[in-house]
């Protein structure tokens, strides 16, 4: 054995070494796996923007805005690293993985979270209608509504232990509110949140008599204690500053993703040992020493897996399997072109050479085709609702591939550089079934 081979051989177990550290103990912060939504249970949604109140050239402006709220919102529901991220131009893309409470999370992102101040007038018909209420503030007629809150609101109790939301105006909310209240005395101040009446814990609208001119400070009561935190928490967080209209919404169960693990893993074992039986069979020596690889292969694309981190999808999980097989099917080519080359009475040391340097070409010809289908597809996966499982088996894919190269390469490569000069090394039956036949 060469002293490069040696050196090789050393960074290879080193490397093995490291990767399966980094499967079994924490390392970089990275303490599991990052499971899909599938597979750990959890809430895909995408939501479509709408830009037609939007100011032209400020629709990047505006959804971004949109997408920090909903940020600060999930915050609040505690969600372990959720993806939020803008999708093409026009949608925002959330998924929530491991929540348990879906309607919850839902309520919270698509609420627009808006309360609205409004008084009740008769219409040309008659009939007593709410309107919003206005006031001129420098000029310009405006609306009362919770844009003046300042993000401060917080949930209190009286001294007869009803729940106050207690909020406080800003400046220019704090001159609406002086002017509206001020001509309101003695009538109901209806309340609104995104377009319908805010009800109480009695299930009736809240519409509280204005006693007294608000300049600075306000409250709300009549919301449950659970009714009223969650409001403050989305008044606080911030107001979605477009609509947002859902186009995509996936649920899955935690148990339903706990079975697909289950599935998959078994799914994988069962094909790893069939194209191990497979190679032992029909390579012999040659096959064991490609699953010695197959096995580095493994422990390596998986480490990267969880160092990156990938998150793995179901549909991740079979572009990770499918890998293997590509892998596989490397080996495959030069064993072949090494029993040819031993059919001519080459030594083994001059066939290994010989075979993998002609296998090469083949190899990364059919890899490099496979890396531009996986771009392709992680590009599809970006522009196309529910387009996740597609990224997925993109991305796993990719690295599987990419590592295959190295261990089929590399990998097996050095490990039958260690039988040249062997008596092994004579024994060619060793290395094929079929390589002495002509």
């Amino acid at each position: 054995m060469t002293r490069k081979n040696t050196l090789v051989l050393m960074i290879i177990l080193a490397l093995f070494a490291f990767a399966v550290s980094a499967l079994i103990y924490p390392l970089w912060g990275r303490d599991a796996m990052r499971l899909g939504l599938d597979l750990q249970g959890g809430i895909h949604m995408v939501y479509q923007a709408d830009f037609s109140e939007v100011e032209p050239g400020k629709e990047s402006e505006a959804i971004n805005g949109a997408i920090a709220v909903i940020e600060r919102r999930i915050n609040i529901l505690g969600v372990t690293e959720p993806i939020i991220q803008k999708q093409g131009a026009d949608r925002i893309l959330v998924e929530l993985p491991g929540i348990s409470e879906a309607e919850k999370a839902k309520r919270l992102i698509g609420q627009t979270a808006l309360l609205e101040f409004r008084e009740l007038v008769t219409n040309a018909d008659g009939e007593a209608e709410w309107v919003p209420t206005t006031a001129i503030v420098n000029g310009q007629e405006k609306v009362l509504n919770s844009a003046y809150f300042k993000e401060n609101t917080y949930v209190d109790t009286d001294d007869f232990g009803r729940i106050l939301l207690i909020f406080e105006w800003n400046s220019e909310g704090s001159k609406l509110s002086e002017q509206i209240t001020g001509r309101m005395i003695g009538e109901p101040l209806g309340i609104f949140l995104s377009g319908a009446p805010l009800l109480g814990d009695d299930g009736e609208p809240i519409a509280p008599i204005v006693r007294s001119k608000i300049t600075d400070r306000g409250q709300i009561e009549g919301l449950s204690f659970t009714e009223a935190t969650e409001l403050s928490q989305l008044l606080n967080a911030g107001r979605i500053p477009l609509p947002l209209t859902p186009i995509y919404d996936q649920t899955v169960s935690p148990i339903l993703g706990a079975d697909f693990i289950d599935m998959s893993v078994k799914a994988g074992i069962i094909g790893i040992i069939l194209v191990m039986l497979f190679m032992i069979a029909y390579y012999r020596l040659s096959g064991i020493l490609a699953c010695l690889a197959l096995l580095f292969y493994g422990a390596l694309v998986l480490a990267l897996f969880k160092l990156i981190p990938v998150t793995l999808t179901l549909a991740g999980l079979g572009g990770f399997i499918l890998s293997i097989g590509m892998a596989v099917d490397a080996n495959v080519l030069i064993f072949e072109r090494m029993k040819e080359e031993i059919r001519t009475g080459r030594t083994l040391g001059a066939a290994i050479e010989a075979g993998f340097n002609r296998a090469w070409t083949a190899i990364r010809d059919s890899n490099v085709t496979t890396f531009i289908v996986c771009g392709i597809l992680y590009w599809v996966g970006n522009i196309i609702v529910g387009g996740a499982p597609v990224k997925g088996f993109a991305v796993t894919l990719f690295l599987g591939v990419a590592v295959s190269m190295f261990t089929a390469i590399v990998v097996t490569r050095t490990i039958l550089r260690l039988f040249v000069g062997t008596r092994l090394a004579r024994k060619t039956s060793l290395f094929s079934v079929s390589v002495g036949r002509k």
